[in-house]
């Protein structure tokens, strides 16, 4: 349901925020975003406007779901593969029938409407004015000035702490959409370039500019990439024909729907050498009633990235059956669209190739938990999350300072980081280096790195440690003490990422066919969702978490280190929270030069985690 706010045709009079003595009610913790800071507070709210919340119910056992969970994924464990259905998980830990009920009751008694409540009982839909929720949850909804990734936005926040009656304390955990973070959610992909610019490498070294200066040896500076197809994407990880997904399926979760995505895939699958889609390999789950918010929203990086997200997953796993779940709109709906691809339980692997424009920042800590819940039922139901891990790096520009992005630092999913990757006309790797792109500009004969707002960084894949959440016991001994500092340490794995080394997708825009390179870790998330397809077909059975099976793979894996190399191109590639040069020019970029404060290195690093797959990999973690 989306925090979308709606002119209310009438409003019941205004109720006020106060309920008696504080000593009756009880703080909903990490209930408030922390732009919400009274030095940003500019105004407050239409009182009879309506708004649609979630209120998140509290697990059963969290302690105990979370040892589960982490024990069924664990190589060699006793339990490992043992999962629960969704039936049994529900039964199990989701809060029971009565507290729904109960909850739902003082909502009821509060003016409020419940619309609907999800089949795990997690969350419950409520609608209502914006005086009617105030006086509900014992806060006042303000707007405050903040900054959302590389754009200034008045946003609606709670000013103080959410309460709830003190006998629900324990069951309450999050009201979401209460306040505007949801803002923050972005795509994370690199605006796609046409594959048929004339100055593009077919493949590495096939064109290089020779009118340029060459700052690298002969070998290690080409042209930028037209894009890669579906045949070199997977020699590119060691597949044969027998890896293919078969009897698996990927779900993809995202906002809005693509009218042409079946037809794009189709259209481009010749000149990808992969298969068309078969009749009811892809389906969609839509949202009840219509998309909203088309107006504050770019919907055409929605549908696009929908597009790439089905294509890259197909390419890895071409016999995989595909389940899209859309949201309504981009300002909110995300998580509940993830709650119906786990509660539905179709999905062996669910790919996210979206995330936070400023990292942990933007959403309240509670609203984070929620998502956590969901995917930890996945993890216990055997359903593996992919997530990217963002494409600015350290985020520091959008952020102010470093942080790692959610849902990548949740510590139930696979963080995806990305690779630069050039392979040569046999498909065979010469370039192999972590995604963090530096700019330089031609400037009388000679390259001048760009100084723009975030220096020479050009885009890179997000690494770094979770300001939030402790390190998990998988990653124990597998990330340098130093990294981590006790935290959850990002990413986990890398795939193709590099805008400039990207991967081909077929597209419609504005009613016309064509076949564009695609970049950012929007790539890498559903290629590697893809692989853990092909593992699953050859192991026989679910995954669910992959992180513990992949810091304790020896084989299949590649370790990537920096490499001097780079590619000129024509047109610096735009990415959100990026700031590159938009003017046709002559451009060179350095492949993991250290633009920001990351950069790959030998064992784990904070770019590609603990490496990328390689031959072997499918086979490895199918046995792990």
């Amino acid at each position: 349901m989306s925090a979308l706010v709606l002119a209310a045709a009438s409003a019941p009079a205004l109720l006020g925020t106060h309920h008696g003595s504080d000593t009756d009610r009880a703080v909903v913790a990490g209930s408030t975003p922390g732009w919400a800071a009274a030095a940003a507070k500019v105004g407050g709210t239409d009182s009879g406007a309506v708004r649609h919340v979630q209120v998140a119910l509290s697990l059963r056992d969290q302690a105990g779901a979370e040892k589960l969970a982490t024990s069924l994924a664990t190589p060699e464990s006793a339990s490992q593969g043992r999962f629960l259905s969704a039936e049994q998980f529900t039964d199990r830990f989701a809060p029971t029938q009565a507290t729904v009920s109960t909850v739902t009751d003082w909502l009821t008694r509060e003016g409020l409407t419940v619309t609907q409540v999800s089949s795990n009982r997690h969350l419950i839909d409520v609608q209502g004015t914006t005086g009617a929720l105030e006086h509900a949850f014992g806060t006042s909804l303000s707007t405050f000035r903040s900054r959302i990734g590389d754009r200034v936005e008045n946003l609606v926040a709670p000013d103080s702490p959410v309460t709830v009656p003190k006998d629900l304390s324990s069951t309450v955990t999050a009201v979401l959409g209460l306040d505007d973070g949801a803002k923050a959610i972005q795509p994370q992909h690199a605006t796609p370039a046409a594959a048929d610019e004339q100055h593009c490498s077919r493949w590495w070294g096939d064109q290089n500019n020779a009118d340029v200066p060459q700052k690298y040896p002969a070998g290690a500076q080409s042209n930028s990439l037209c894009g890669y197809t579906g045949t070199s994407a997977r020699a590119m990880y060691g597949l044969d024909t027998g890896n293919n997904g078969a009897g698996t399926t990927i779900g993809i979760v995202g906002a809005y729907n693509s009218d042409t995505v079946v037809q794009d895939t189709d259209q481009a699958a010749p000149q990808l050498g992969v298969p068309a889609l078969t009749d009811g390999q892809y389906s969609a789950v839509l949202p009840q009633g219509d998309f909203t918010d088309q107006d504050q929203c770019n919907t055409a990086s929605w549908t696009s990235e929908q597009t790439l997200d089905v294509s890259a997953s197909h390419t890895m796993a071409p016999n995989a059956k595909i389940r899209y779940y859309a949201a309504p709109s981009c300002l909110g709906g995300l998580y509940d669209a993830v709650n119906q691809a786990v509660t539905d339980n179709v999905a062996d692997v669910i790919s996210l190739s979206w995330g936070n424009a400023d990292g942990e920042r933007s959403l309240s800590p509670a609203a984070l938990d929620q998502f956590n819940s969901v995917a930890l039922q996945a993890a216990i139901q055997g359903q593996s999350i992919t997530v990217s891990s963002g494409d600015a790096g350290t985020n520091e520009t959008v952020a102010g300072q470093p942080t790692a992005s959610f849902p990548a630092s949740s510590p139930w999913v696979t963080a995806v980081g990305g690779t630069s990757v050039g392979l040569d006309s046999s498909n065979k790797p010469v370039v192999l280096a972590g995604w963090e792109d530096s700019g330089n500009t031609l400037s009388g004969g000679q390259w001048a790195p760009q100084a723009d707002a975030d220096g020479p960084f050009a885009g890179g894949a997000g690494g770094g440690t979770s300001t939030l959440y402790d390190t998990p016991d998988w990653q124990s001994g597998g990330v340098p003490s130093a990294a981590a500092k006790g935290h959850r340490a990002v990413p986990d794995i890398a795939a193709l990422a590099d805008p400039y080394t990207g991967l081909l997708v077929g597209l419609t825009e504005n009613g016309q066919f064509g076949l564009f390179s695609f970049g950012g870790t929007s790539v890498a998330s559903p290629l590697v969702a893809g692989l853990a397809a092909d593992a699953q077909q050859l192991r026989g059975g679910r995954g669910g978490l992959l992180t513990p099976a992949l810091y304790a793979m020896r084989d299949g894996i590649a370790d990537v280190t920096a490499q001097q190399a780079g590619v000129w191109t024509p047109q610096m590639r735009s990415l959100g929270g990026v700031t590159v040069p938009s003017e046709q020019g002559s451009y060179l970029v350095d492949f993991d030069a250290r633009p920001q404060a990351l950069q790959s290195a030998q064992g784990w690093d904070d770019v590609t985690g603990v490496g990328t797959p390689t031959v072997g990999f499918v086979a490895t973690l199918a046995h792990e």
